[in-house]
């Protein structure tokens, strides 16, 4: 089983503050994943560490890190003023995980040519995520080569007619959903209506069963989750593992 060092991570130059847990593997293979959490979770996500562990042993270099409104409060869910300065946080951790990938020593050239980062975020987490993706320049697009949404949350349980999808016609990232068969917060038939609406390349991936946990609550664990993720996310964007 290929190696990886788990460290904590800091980036306090940067406004909103990068901050989470790096995942470095033995042998990289020039890729880098940004993942985030839910609105009640945080970067110790049971979650998001099996998918940090796997995505790393594959090669990627994975950052697990804290919305800024969770660096500022410990408990509770985001308010509504939180959403843009969440953005701007993952943004940051994206250009975090671009110096981390491109190293001081390589040239300009070989960063961009070395090195794609990709998103990840489960409900809130991913909504953000798609939305950061949604808003961005088109020159600023080449920072973020792939989102991997998890349980994205459509809509509120039982309100199927607020759907969170104003900025979908506007993303224009390659984008795999993961969304389990009995998640409240979209169903399958639905997320599949959505889809329609984004103009990128997307899949979605159904788990059978599954809720907007996907399996991870408590202590409760989906050991062939992430590697089905892993193995999905892959041949979705032509990657190797």
């Amino acid at each position: 089983m290929p190696q990886t060092t788990i460290r904590a991570f800091a980036d306090n130059a940067a406004d909103p503050q990068v901050r989470g847990y790096l995942h470095t593997p033995e042998t990289p293979n020039g890729n880098g994943l940004v993942l985030t959490h839910g609105a009640g979770s945080n970067a110790q996500a049971p979650l998001l560490i099996a998918l940090a562990e796997t995505f790393s042993a594959a090669g990627f270099t994975v950052l697990r890190c804290d919305l800024p409104y969770r660096q500022s409060r410990s408990f509770g869910p985001p308010g509504p003023a939180d959403g843009a300065r969440d953005r701007a946080g993952l943004k940051n951790a994206i250009v975090s995980m671009k110096k981390i990938l491109g190293g001081p020593s390589l040239s300009r050239t070989l960063r961009q040519e070395w090195g794609s980062v990709y998103l990840g975020g489960h409900s809130y987490g991913g909504r953000q995520s798609s939305m950061l993706c949604a808003e961005l320049s088109p020159d600023d697009r080449i920072l973020i080569a792939g989102l991997l949404l998890l349980s994205y949350p459509l809509h509120p349980p039982r309100k199927p007619e607020q759907q969170r999808t104003q900025h979908l016609p506007d993303l224009r990232t390659p984008t795999l959903f993961v969304s389990g068969t009995r998640d409240p917060f979209g169903s399958i038939p639905e997320l599949e209506q959505a889809l329609k609406m984004i103009p990128a390349k997307t899949k979605l991936l159904p788990i059978e069963g599954a809720g907007h946990d996907l399996g991870f609550k408590g202590k409760a664990k989906q050991g062939e989750l992430p590697k089905l993720i892993l193995s999905e996310f892959t041949r979705f964007l032509s990657l190797s593992s």
